[in-house]
């Protein structure tokens, strides 16, 4: 509707609908006439608008302003907001106008009762238990009066509801809590036999149907309609369920065939037989339910999940818990904070809540099959898809959250977005990051030890490989472009900040055309092995053309404020490396024999006299490190001598120096890349400076395959 509530409400004031206004309601004519104009629709069909006006007729209405052939305006108003768009703080002031009925700019105790069941309809919406809610509702209220003058002004309103109260949510303008018995539906095809969980015959091997990611009920497409509502709740509804989690059991779904509790099989029939909770996926057989415990630890991934008894709505929090968070957080003006302001989480002691991001479009459909997993595995509200709202409102939920971890789900640089974010969220702590690698290079994940690409493994595996990872301090850099005065136009620079590597030359004219046909046909670069032949092909062109040819001549190098000398040698390429992968796994620095003893410490050692290294006998003992502040800085002569290091024919580029800063001044237009993301400069000043360091998780070493490994 291009309507908006607020004019028609006007027409109900004071124009053309006012003959239907009954004090501060309407009977069932005006309702209709209400919806016929916000609609903009000249017939409602009877069934709807009875059953519509019906739905707001509740005993929480005032007795001495609705009867029972009436419905509240205030009350309609205020739900078909939710079908607009707009500010939060636009539908903040709305909604206090609505209830402020006098119009004296303030809610006396009346109005304020008003709203109080307007939030108590919203309780029952959500499924809330509501009989503890009113005493909790009329304190919250009390709270808003900052004053204490005993009435409420629009400025304490609109503060409270950009503070710690979530008020659009409790007054329904807000409904991303929602979390009603709706499956949350997928398609997939199934390998082995299954049936539907409603009618019970078969979907036919590799058949598709629908899968629940919440609870794994089963249907064919055309029985989803029918399903019974999903007995998965994300978030605790009250009181007696905050602080200790139950096992939620469901029908069907034992996927092992083996009972976790007498050990013996399962015998599938329709595969209904058996029951598994959603929680902590043990599978037992019915008989076997007697024996289990009241009480679900969350299984083997409890360092990870956020069970629902952890997340409860705010307004369930005791007065002192209240007034502990109002006195510890700022004033704000980012109105999108009420909605996860609305849920608290008070995770359980000794764990670590796993916080997901997941880019669906990394890696093919991968990206989107890992989401569904991990909504499966943990708490569907702590697994984001960074498509729909990207990596803010994850970050603004788990802000306060003691000990939480990060698992990035895509490529590089949808790793090197959420630490951009990370950085301008400033959180009181920044928690560790590791990587799932779903993109083309995966060059940090391959740093990392989290593989250079997954390929469908065990997701639960790779959690508990996570629970055994360390933190290690990665560094970051800061460039600054400044461009000369030129006529000609550079493409704009695609990041301020380097996590993995910058070069100039041979490699990024490579990646430039990859990504100027990638932009150009999507279609024939939806994988990773196609990537990598699309790649290979314009390496060979380059090392054809050689159009990065005499590159020394084109520009000049300062490491530390000191110029690098490059007379001797005939370069294509300079690469300025912070971590010892490049291009999906080369290795431009080489390896390097290690010493016995502290990398760290080494490599400090070998500094302490100077913050430049060029001496090339003590750069041959130099081992990259990720923590060091240093950079790593190379030489490439051609795009062959690239593709041999890649294929270990060659061991490295040229070691030009190790350094803490270092500035290019090129003459003419040259490609450039930085982590991948290529573009073509004119002749400009590049500085790279350190930045800050960032807390990655780096995964357990590989187990040897070697019987005889413990003796390497």
């Amino acid at each position: 509707s291009t309507q908006k509530v607020s004019d028609v409400l006007k027409l109900f004031e004071d124009g053309e609908m006012a003959e239907y206004l009954q004090g501060d309601a309407i009977g069932y004519e005006g309702f209709q006439q209400f919806l016929k104009v916000y609609l903009e629709v000249d017939n409602v069909p009877n069934r709807l608008s009875l059953a519509l006006f019906q739905s707001f007729k509740t005993g929480h209405y005032l007795e001495d302003t609705v009867k029972n052939d009436v419905v509240c305006l205030s009350d309609v108003s205020c739900y078909f907001s939710l079908l607009e768009g707009g500010r939060p703080e636009d539908k903040l002031e709305f909604t206090f106008k609505l209830y402020d009925t006098d119009r004296n700019g303030i809610l006396d105790s009346s109005e304020v009762d008003r709203i109080i069941i307007q939030m108590m309809r919203v309780a029952e919406y959500l499924d809330w238990d509501v009989s503890e809610l009113r005493p909790i509702l009329q304190e919250m209220m009390k709270e808003i009066d900052y004053d204490g003058s005993g009435s409420v002004s629009l400025a304490e309103w609109l503060r409270a509801g950009a503070t710690t109260v979530p008020l659009l949510v409790l007054l329904g303008l807000e409904m991303t809590l929602k979390d009603n018995g709706q499956h949350m539906w997928r398609p997939k095809r199934f390998p082995r036999p299954v049936y539907c969980n409603l009618c019970e015959s078969s979907i036919g091997l590799g058949k598709q149907g629908l899968s629940c990611n919440l609870c794994k009920y089963v249907v064919h497409d055309q029985c989803a309609m029918k399903a019974l509502p999903c007995e998965v709740s994300t978030y605790a509804k009250s009181r007696k369920d905050i602080g200790v989690q139950s096992h939620v059991w469901v029908r069907g779904g034992c996927e092992s065939g083996r009972c976790d509790r007498c050990q013996k099989k399962i015998r599938i029939y329709h595969s209904l037989v058996g029951l598994h909770c959603v929680w902590c996926h043990l599978e037992i057989h019915d008989d076997c339910l007697q024996s289990m415990g009241h009480e679900c630890d969350c299984g083997l991934l409890r360092d990870h999940i956020l069970p629902p008894s952890s997340i409860y709505p705010s307004v369930l929090a005791s007065g002192q818990e209240r007034k502990i968070s109002k006195a510890t957080q700022k004033t704000t003006d980012d109105f999108s904070l009420n909605t996860f302001e609305a849920l608290r989480i008070d995770p359980v002691s000794n764990t670590h809540p796993l916080l997901v991001f997941v880019n669906p479009k990394s890696g093919g459909k991968q990206g989107e099959r890992v989401l569904w997993k991990f909504q499966y595995l943990l708490n569907p509200r702590q697994v984001f898809n960074l498509l729909k709202d990207g990596p803010e409102p994850g970050l603004r939920f788990f802000r306060d959250v003691p000990g939480y971890r990060i698992l990035v789900c895509g490529g590089d640089g949808t790793v090197g977005w959420i630490l951009e974010t990370i950085d301008k969220a400033n959180l009181p702590v920044v928690p560790p990051v590791a990587v799932l690698p779903l993109g083309t290079g995966n060059d940090l994940a391959r740093c990392l030890r989290w593989g250079g690409g997954y390929e469908g493994q065990n997701l639960g595996k790779i959690l508990k490989d996570l629970e055994m990872s360390k933190v290690v301090h990665m560094d970051r850099w800061s460039v600054e472009v400044i461009p000369q005065q030129t006529e000609e136009k550079s493409d704009p620079v695609p990041f301020q900040i380097i996590n993995n590597y910058f070069s100039i030359g041979v490699d990024a004219s490579i990646a430039h055309r990859f990504h100027i046909m990638r932009e150009k046909y999507p279609e024939k670069f939806n994988s990773r092995m196609k990537n990598k032949l699309w790649y290979f092909e314009f390496a060979t062109s380059e090392s054809i053309f050689s159009t990065c040819k005499k590159l020394e001549e084109s520009l000049t190098v300062e490491i530390c404020g000191k110029p690098l000398d490059l007379s001797n040698l005939s370069l294509e390429g300079i690469a300025v490396l912070n971590i010892p992968s490049t291009h999906g796994g080369s290795n431009l620095w080489g390896d390097t024999k290690k010493p016995h003893g502290d990398i760290h410490g080494i490599n400090q050692a070998l500094g302490a006299a100077a913050k430049v290294i060029t001496d090339p006998d003590i750069l041959k003992t130099c081992v990259p490190d990720l923590s060091d502040k240093r950079l790593e800085v190379v030489g490439l002569e051609g795009a062959i001598e690239m593709g041999q290091i890649y294929t270990k024919l060659k061991n490295a580029g040229h070691r030009l120096a190790k350094c803490s800063e270092i500035t290019f001044h090129t003459t003419k237009t040259l490609p450039m890349q930085i982590d991948g993301e290529p573009w073509m400069q004119t002749p400009c000043t590049i500085k790279i400076t350190h930045k800050n360091q960032m807390p990655m998780l780096v995964g357990p070493p590989p187990r040897s395959s070697n019987f005889f490994g413990f003796l390497c």
